[in-house]
């Protein structure tokens, strides 16, 4: 869509979100590309978040990867270059503080969001939940399997609805869950029964036995067994499932 200068006055007075191509990335860690129908555009360092180092300037790591690739930004300032070209000056941090502020006013716990995994460790995945704002989804939120790390379940990149738990307006932080999107014990225990044989994956080895994950949401114990590895997939035998106490004993058998 093609985009008047008039337009982009009101675009900036809005603080509008606008999608710009990041062609390259000078010496200087600024962006540049383009916004509209190849309206010239730069992002410079100091614009590419709303978080800085120690020494004042953004890290590059919000930068270095950008190349290629179309980022969300709004529009900082509107100049013309010597030629007399129309030349959009784009900021994140802008966004970053926009989204800042409508999470201040609106986020409550079970409201739901859609973000991007950009962080995975063993205790916890770092979600975007928009304009550059991140929440902390610990393992526990992830799934009731218990699992070594965050990647057993999630990819960096991918997109997921998250419900948030817990927002402290002082310090900005939130807590997200991710594990109501694959229903409750109940719902999971449905379609299966006592002598079932499923296929399931090999998680956490405690001194009772072996957690085997059934479904996302799902897992039950079985008696340790002898070479079986972390993350294998085997056959198990539904023992038995007690719903009163949520648990479900199995057997290995391949």
């Amino acid at each position: 869509m093609k985009i008047n200068f008039n337009q982009l006055e009101q675009i900036k007075k809005e603080e509008q979100v606008l999608e710009m191509y990041v062609e390259s990335i000078d010496d200087s860690f600024n962006m540049i590309g383009y916004v509209s129908d190849k309206i010239k555009t730069i992002l410079p360092r100091d614009e590419a978040s709303s978080v800085v180092n120690e020494d004042g300037l953004v890290d590059t790591k919000h930068i270095i990867n950008k190349a290629g690739k179309r980022i969300e930004v709004c529009i900082k300032d509107i100049i013309k270059d010597q030629n007399g070209t129309t030349l959009v000056i784009a900021s994140k941090k802008i966004l970053e503080l926009k989204v800042r502020r409508w999470m201040y006013m609106y986020l409550k716990p079970n409201m739901k969001l859609k973000g991007v995994v950009r962080g995975l460790t063993e205790y916890a995945a770092f979600i975007d939940v928009g304009g550059g704002v991140t929440g902390m989804l610990k393992t526990s939120d992830i799934s009731d399997v218990i699992v070594n790390h965050a990647s057993d379940i999630l990819k960096l990149g991918q997109r997921i609805e998250v419900n948030v738990k817990k927002f402290d307006r002082d310090t900005g932080k939130i807590d997200l869950s991710y594990k109501e999107n694959f229903g409750t014990f109940e719902d999971n225990i449905k379609n299966i029964k006592d002598g079932d044989i499923v296929e399931g994956t090999v998680r956490t080895r405690t001194r009772t036995g072996i957690f085997i994950e059934l479904k996302p949401n799902l897992s039950g114990i079985a008696d340790h067994v002898s070479g079986i590895e972390y993350g294998q997939k085997v056959l198990v035998s539904i023992k038995k499932i007690n719903i009163e106490k949520k648990k479900i004993k199995l057997v290995i058998i391949g």
